[in-house]
């Protein structure tokens, strides 16, 4: 990509977008473009070709998605295969009517089988049934890089689609009920650990920065107690969904901003789709390599907030896939490798969240 090309980032201010706005910016690229939710709606496929028709971008990555947690994947069904769906439609085919040069496509590593062969490999894609909790939003996934498959070989475009596993970090949601694995752990953890030393600024101040419920940190604290304990957060224990059994895998979002960049750098489709009659999974997983049990996970984030509280699970609610390991012999081969390792990523993550919520920190 050239400095100066002009490079539209659908989801700027998310997890993922925000992190490639800024490795782009670092990198000399001068002319990004985004629009927030309230600026464009992405639903919207009138506002989108309006949207290219005037900016012309060179180049597109769409990092924009209705994302969510295991209970939010599971009850918002309609929500995530809907929305999803109809942005890639929208940025996807409005990005191809324009000319762009080349789009980046973000999906999920939750494309494949839930009882895949371990490490995952990109060709097992669509070799079993998906994982029941998050099947919508796996489904319109697969569209979008499909649809950047088809395109590439039927008219010749430079549509690539990347496959993140779990990720985390700066301007992650830390909803309780809505937010990934590692976000919802960390801030239940946290406050309980509040709650535990009798630290009501913090409580409060956490409450103030993200509401739950409507409650904020004015409430007073029978009501604060009673809201927090319907997510399973007390000063003696905080409880986890699930057995904390299954196994995954997590990349640092400012290192899935760095793999994007790259790929958008230095890879191309013909890279990908080899000699084959039959072209297909030309798709990229990126991650570590790397796995850590929930359980595990839990316990370090324990050590690394100090709290002195019980840890427990219910495994009377879901657990999702098994295991869920990404094979990354394809991005190493192109030359892409992580860095920063989970003990690593989990402290500076914690550090972020108490900066949130209190920036003199």
């Amino acid at each position: 990509m050239e400095k100066n090309a002009k490079i539209y980032v659908a989801g700027h201010r998310g997890l993922v977008g925000s992190a490639i706005w800024n490795n782009l910016r670092a990198k000399g690229y001068t002319s990004l473009v985004g629009r927030t939710h309230a600026e464009l709606d992405l639903l919207d496929g009138s506002a989108v070709k309006r949207f290219l028709d005037e900016e012309q971008p060179d180049y597109v990555i769409l990092a924009a998605a209705h994302v969510g947690g295991i209970w939010a994947n599971n009850t918002y069904r309609a929500d995530f295969i809907y929305e999803n769906l109809q942005i890639q439609q929208n940025v996807i085919g409005e990005a191809f009517r324009h000319g762009v040069k080349k789009m980046l496509v973000l999906g999920s590593t939750c494309i494949y089988p839930r009882d895949c062969p371990q490490p995952i490999k990109e060709e097992y894609l669509l070799t079993g049934p998906l994982e029941y909790t998050n099947e919508p939003y796996a489904l319109s996934k697969i569209v979008g890089l499909k649809m950047c498959e088809s395109f590439n070989l039927q008219y010749g475009t430079n549509y690539l689609a990347v496959m993140p596993t779990n990720l985390y970090g700066p301007n992650d949601n830390f909803h309780l009920e809505n937010s990934h694995v590692i976000p919802a752990m960390m801030r239940k953890i946290f406050l309980a650990h509040s709650l535990h030393e009798g630290d009501w600024k913090s409580v409060r101040a956490d409450m103030d920065c993200r509401p739950v419920e409507g409650v904020t940190g004015a409430a007073d604290k029978e009501t604060i107690v009673a809201t927090l304990l319907r997510y399973g957060i007390a000063a003696e224990a905080v409880t986890l969904w699930g057995t904390g059994r299954p196994l995954r895998e997590f990349l640092w979002s400012e290192e899935m901003a760095d793999a994007s960049v790259f790929v958008m750098e230095q890879v191309d489709f013909k890279d990908l789709a080899g000699t084959s009659k039959e072209v297909r999974n030309c798709h990229i997983n990126i991650g570590t390599g790397k796995e850590i049990s929930i359980g595990d996970l839990a316990r370090l984030i324990v050590a690394t907030i100090g709290y002195r509280g019980r840890l427990q699970f219910d495994a009377t609610k879901p657990d999702g896939t098994p295991r869920k390991l990404c094979d990354v012999t394809r991005l190493h081969n192109l030359g892409w490798c992580h860095k920063i390792e989970i003990e690593e990523g989990v402290k500076r993550l914690y550090q972020w969240y108490c900066q949130s919520i209190n920036p003199s920190i």
